[in-house]
């Protein structure tokens, strides 16, 4: 599995219906699984980004079809990152010529 970070800010649409992000959370999260996806943490931020998420995706297509079709809906922007293990990093480092 790949882990990706997601950095989530609210669009203007988003922050009117903010009544709405529990039940909104709950549906992404169900999505994201069914996709094949793992979350691995979610949190309300402080500061530019409004939630960070970090979670495991079975492809880059999987990481990249959520992100769309989240952001699709119009209540938030996502910036996602793929995200290294120390091992995966490690190993990547040790093929430098």
């Amino acid at each position: 599995m790949l882990t990706y970070v997601f950095l989530y800010k609210f669009t203007d649409q988003g922050i009117k219906g903010i009544k709405d992000t529990p039940e909104d959370i709950r549906k992404a999260i169900a999505a994201w699984e069914e996709m094949g996806g793992k979350l691995l943490g979610l949190y309300c931020v402080q500061g530019e980004y409004d939630f960070v998420s970090i979670g495991e995706a079975p492809s880059e297509e999987v990481a990249v079809s959520f992100s769309l079709a989240l952001s699709a809906k119009g209540d938030v922007r996502i910036t996602s990152m793929r995200a290294f293990t120390t091992e995966e990093i490690t190993e990547i480092i040790n093929k430098l010529p």
